[in-house]
Protein backbone atom coordinates (compact mmCIF):
# COMPACT_ATOMS: atom_id res chain seq x y z
CA UNK A 1 0.00 0.00 0.00
CA UNK A 2 1.05 3.51 -0.83
CA UNK A 3 -0.41 6.60 -1.13
CA UNK A 4 0.11 8.56 -4.20
CA UNK A 5 -1.48 11.98 -3.85
CA UNK A 6 -4.16 14.03 -2.99
CA UNK A 7 -6.17 15.64 -5.46
CA UNK A 8 -8.97 18.51 -5.31
CA UNK A 9 -7.94 19.71 -1.55
CA UNK A 10 -10.01 22.60 -0.48
CA UNK A 11 -9.77 24.01 2.95
CA UNK A 12 -13.40 24.90 4.59
CA UNK A 13 -13.80 27.78 6.60
CA UNK A 14 -13.74 27.54 10.32
CA UNK A 15 -13.29 30.72 12.87
CA UNK A 16 -11.03 28.70 15.41
CA UNK A 17 -7.32 29.26 13.92
CA UNK A 18 -5.84 26.57 15.53
CA UNK A 19 -8.06 23.90 13.58
CA UNK A 20 -7.66 23.68 10.01
CA UNK A 21 -9.95 21.38 7.89
CA UNK A 22 -9.65 20.16 4.41
CA UNK A 23 -11.19 17.55 2.27
CA UNK A 24 -10.06 15.88 -0.98
CA UNK A 25 -9.85 12.90 -2.78
CA UNK A 26 -6.90 10.27 -1.93
CA UNK A 27 -5.54 8.09 -4.33
CA UNK A 28 -4.02 4.95 -3.18
CA UNK A 29 -1.77 2.11 -4.69
CA UNK A 30 -2.96 -1.37 -3.47
CA UNK A 31 -2.02 -4.80 -4.95
CA UNK A 32 -4.66 -5.22 -6.93
CA UNK A 33 -4.68 -1.71 -8.08
CA UNK A 34 -4.87 2.30 -7.55
CA UNK A 35 -8.10 3.44 -5.99
CA UNK A 36 -9.26 6.84 -5.30
CA UNK A 37 -11.48 7.60 -2.06
CA UNK A 38 -13.01 11.00 -0.69
CA UNK A 39 -10.93 12.05 2.43
CA UNK A 40 -11.91 14.88 5.12
CA UNK A 41 -8.99 15.48 7.40
CA UNK A 42 -8.05 17.88 10.15
CA UNK A 43 -4.69 19.49 11.40
CA UNK A 44 -5.39 20.90 14.95
CA UNK A 45 -2.35 22.70 16.91
CA UNK A 46 -1.82 21.99 20.34
CA UNK A 47 -0.63 24.68 22.79
CA UNK A 48 2.18 22.78 23.23
CA UNK A 49 2.83 22.95 19.31
CA UNK A 50 2.74 19.31 18.72
CA UNK A 51 0.16 19.09 15.47
CA UNK A 52 -2.78 16.21 15.66
CA UNK A 53 -3.88 14.70 12.23
CA UNK A 54 -7.32 13.43 11.89
CA UNK A 55 -7.98 11.33 8.81
CA UNK A 56 -12.19 10.12 7.99
CA UNK A 57 -12.09 8.19 4.90
CA UNK A 58 -15.77 8.96 3.42
CA UNK A 59 -15.99 5.75 0.83
CA UNK A 60 -14.86 2.29 1.35
CA UNK A 61 -11.66 0.66 0.67
CA UNK A 62 -10.63 -2.91 0.18
CA UNK A 63 -8.27 -2.50 2.75
CA UNK A 64 -7.40 -2.64 6.18
CA UNK A 65 -8.22 0.81 7.53
CA UNK A 66 -5.64 1.45 10.41
CA UNK A 67 -2.73 1.09 8.62
CA UNK A 68 -4.62 3.18 5.73
CA UNK A 69 -4.86 6.10 8.43
CA UNK A 70 -1.75 5.46 9.85
CA UNK A 71 -0.11 6.20 6.19
CA UNK A 72 -2.40 8.21 5.29
CA UNK A 73 -1.61 10.56 8.36
CA UNK A 74 1.94 10.74 7.85
CA UNK A 75 1.50 12.00 4.11
CA UNK A 76 -0.57 14.63 5.34
CA UNK A 77 2.31 15.71 7.57
CA UNK A 78 4.96 15.93 5.44
CA UNK A 79 2.30 17.60 2.83
CA UNK A 80 1.93 20.33 5.46
CA UNK A 81 5.70 20.76 6.75
CA UNK A 82 6.37 21.13 3.08
CA UNK A 83 3.78 23.94 2.35
CA UNK A 84 1.63 21.77 -0.05
CA UNK A 85 -1.69 22.57 1.65
CA UNK A 86 -4.02 25.17 1.01
CA UNK A 87 -3.14 28.19 3.63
Amino acid sequence: MKILSIKSISRKDMPIYYRRLYTGIVEVELLHGTVECRVDFSIETKPTGHREITVTLLGEVDYPLVPLARELKAFIGELDNSGGLPG
